[in-house]
């Protein structure tokens, strides 16, 4: 989803609760790793993994001048043979320490997962959690963004909102001269003369 696609998102959802939400979230998130600059490690379920969620915080974090919005994506099933960006196995949250920031995105809650997230509390790791709230990740989590089944935005939708609002500077939203200026590169990359042949 594209920085215009969340613009009519918003615009679809104003007066709900989730366009203030989904930025508080994003605030806190960014602030988080802003603020200690340990790092960002994402993690999921074995049977969901929020690889689209750490595409758009790489994305966000380019565009917005905060690096420290690139996550390290934790796969439970990851091999060693995989690219590295995909390799990190659940060892990294158990090696995890003060400083950095554990963003659970869960729709729900095995317990491997929630042993995992509790040490790492433990260690001194800020627990951020976004799935379907009320269950014990709620009460480990030091901040949640819940979004329960049957509500008006599904887990997806909510994390495109909270990945365009991390990227937000000051909570200012996207659009205005951010967007214009990279509709602006966009433009200048696509009507440039082609490289001289070899």
């Amino acid at each position: 989803m594209d920085a215009v696609r969340v613009a009519l998102l918003r615009e679809v959802l104003a007066g709900t609760e989730w366009v203030d939400a989904t930025r508080r979230f994003a605030g806190v998130l960014r602030g988080s790793v802003v603020a200690r600059g340990g790092g960002l490690l994402l993690v999921g379920t074995p049977a969901y993994e929020p690889w689209h969620l750490a595409a758009h915080l790489v994305d966000e974090a380019a565009w917005s001048g905060t690096p420290e919005l690139a996550p390290t994506l934790v796969r439970h099933h990851a091999c060693p043979s995989d690219p590295a960006h995909l390799a990190v196995g659940p060892g990294r949250i158990a090696a995890a320490r003060r400083g950095e920031t554990l963003l659970v995105v869960a729709p729900d809650e095995p317990a491997p997962l929630l042993e995992r997230v509790h040490d790492a509390r433990r260690a001194g790791v800020t627990v951020l959690a976004l799935g379907a709230g009320g269950g014990e990740l709620a009460g480990l989590a030091h901040d949640t963004l819940a979004v329960p089944e049957g509500a008006e935005l599904d887990l997806d939708s909510v994390q495109h909102l909270v990945s365009a609002a991390a990227g937000e500077n000051g909570g200012t939203p996207r659009g205005g001269r951010r967007f214009r200026d990279r509709l602006s590169r966009l433009a200048d990359i696509l009507t440039a003369p082609p490289p001289a042949p070899w």
